[in-house]
């Protein structure tokens, strides 16, 4: 018998879809199919057996990212941020997470330290003697600021140094060019960018022409920086035969987990006693008398004296966590003489045994601060912890004044700065804003007497993700120097004011806004 259907295995009717449900015949209960993957208790639940998957999978990985933010994240700001994400983009919140949240670099300098040899292991925290100074005048004069950085860096702190200031590409890549025509042992390359074409050539050529006369070269370059121009110099360098690594390749999923952590370091070491560091990439833009499409400003530094080995030495760990050779012996660390009155403290910089070490130096000399502090950055989105050391700066009636550029190669990253201006400008900090072409510069004084120059910016990405080298430098004639860079650039540069800020029309305070939800990830 069938009533408005078909009939059943049982005997029992079934009725047609049209029928409502209440007007329907029960049966007994009926053995779930074979064909039916859903379990018993999911048929009183009108979804299908996937989407109570999908739930359940979400909450799992949604629920263990959440777990590893809590137990994991040092800044409040960037948890309550990512915490945000996975609750409310579910599946890809977590995932964004996985890619870019979570540092999977375990990189430990000491494993490496410790079974690659003598000069290797100097490295090691209590490993290097003693260094005594002489009662240099800066020195007593911020002694607490000495002594803080002696002991937050792991590297030695060493007198007797050479400091020289090198504008833009036009002075810089000269200098650099003829140490390596010069070099008669080793050579040391690293930096984040390097541009084949231009200037970029040339460097290619010399360093071929330093491995054809017998120098050991090693050249490293990041690889997201190698993604800049095309072809990779990289490629170019091993078709020459010159030792070339690529700072954590491409390797596809194990690329993308580690792919937010860049090497954003600069060095060049000429025989192991002449260093040059800075900011500055291998790129045609920085020579501007050149008048490069794209230009560039920047300061880079050549180095000498006993500091140039813990620049060494900070290479060599990077070379060998890239390529697992060891560099040691007199041909990478020779003896080094004073050639000079600047005592420096090498910053080392980045997502391992040395996080935190940057942001920790420039906070501790925002608070040594006495007189004034003077600042140039391309990045100017400051952590809390040196955003409330400059207003505390300000409130304790220091000279405290910034140069950013007006116009960023970034965007998003001008638009989030000018939200953090107006609680600066209130308390008395005073903001610049530099005309084109772009500053990259980055340059820190403090009293005219302690100087910061490197590779680090005010930004997160900088001081919690990249890994960077500063060079902490304790010399009246440096400082003064620096200033003087400052006042350069001061000259053209037009001060930000709270007016000006009330002047921006509604899109443009809406679009800032949405730019600074975007901070932690910048």
């Amino acid at each position: 018998m069938a009533v408005g259907g078909s009939e059943l295995g049982n005997g029992l009717p079934t009725f047609a879809a049209g029928v409502p449900p209440s007007f329907r015949l029960k049966g007994p209960p009926t053995a779930r199919s074979a064909l039916d993957p859903a379990p018993r208790w999911l048929s009183h639940f009108p979804v299908a057996w996937w989407q109570w998957f999908l739930v359940l999978f979400e909450l799992g990985v949604g629920g263990g990212a959440m777990i590893h933010v809590i137990l994991r994240k040092r800044d409040p700001r960037a948890a309550a941020y990512w915490i945000a994400i996975i609750l409310l983009v579910p599946l890809a919140g977590a995932g964004l997470y996985l890619l870019l949240g979570i540092n999977f670099i375990q990189r430990r300098a000491r494993f490496y330290r410790e079974g690659s040899g003598l000069d290797y292991a100097a490295v090691a925290p209590g490993a290097i003697p003693p260094v005594v100074f002489e009662p240099e005048p800066e020195i007593i004069a911020m002694g607490p600021l000495f002594q803080g950085l002696r002991r937050l860096s792991r590297l030695a702190a060493t007198s007797g140094n050479a400091v020289e200031i090198l504008r833009n590409g036009d002075e810089a890549m000269p200098a650099m060019l003829a140490a390596i025509d010069r070099a008669r042992e080793s050579i040391c390359l690293a930096t984040y960018i390097f541009e084949l074409q231009g200037i970029g050539s040339k460097f290619v050529d010399a360093l071929e022409r330093a491995k054809t006369r017998g120098v050991e070269v090693r050249v490293m370059v990041d690889d997201a920086g190698t993604r800049y121009a095309w072809p990779p110099v990289t490629r170019e360098l091993r078709s020459r035969g010159v030792p070339v690594a690529r700072f954590m390749p491409n390797r596809f999923v194990l690329r993308l987990l580690s792919m937010n952590m860049r090497n954003h370091r600069k060095f060049l070491v000429v025989d192991g006693r002449e260093g040059f560091t800075g900011g500055m990439n291998i790129r045609q833009g920085n020579m501007l008398r050149e008048n490069p499409p794209y230009p560039v400003q920047d300061i880079h530094c050549r180095v000498r004296g006993p500091v140039v080995a813990e620049m060494m030495r900070i290479f060599a760990e990077d070379w060998h966590f890239c390529t697992g050779e060891t560099l040691s012996g007199p041909r990478w660390y020779p003896e080094l003489a004073a050639v000079g009155d600047v005592c420096a403290v090498g910053i080392p910089d980045g997502p391992d045994e040395d996080l935190g070490v940057a942001a920790s130096a420039l906070a501790a000399a925002l608070a040594a601060a006495t007189q004034d502090v003077r600042i140039v950055t391309p990045y100017f989105l400051p952590t809390p912890q040196l955003y409330f050391g400059l207003i505390a700066c300000a409130f304790r009636g220091l000279d405290v004044r910034v140069i950013v550029p007006s116009k960023n190669n970034i965007p998003l990253i001008t638009w989030a700065s000018r939200t953090m201006y107006p609680p600066l400008l209130e308390r008395g900090v005073r903001i610049f804003e530099s005309p084109p072409p772009f500053d990259h510069s980055k340059i820190f004084t403090v009293d005219g007497k302690w100087s910061c120059v490197g590779s680090t910016n005010w930004d997160p990405r900088s001081l919690r993700l990249n890994f960077e080298f500063d060079l902490a430098c304790f010399d009246e004639i440096l400082a003064r120097d620096l200033n003087r860079e400052f006042d350069a650039k001061l000259r053209g540069a037009t001060e930000v004011t709270q007016d000006a800020l009330d002047r921006q029309s509604l899109p443009e305070r809406f679009r800032n806004g949405v730019a600074r939800l975007f901070i932690p990830l910048l």
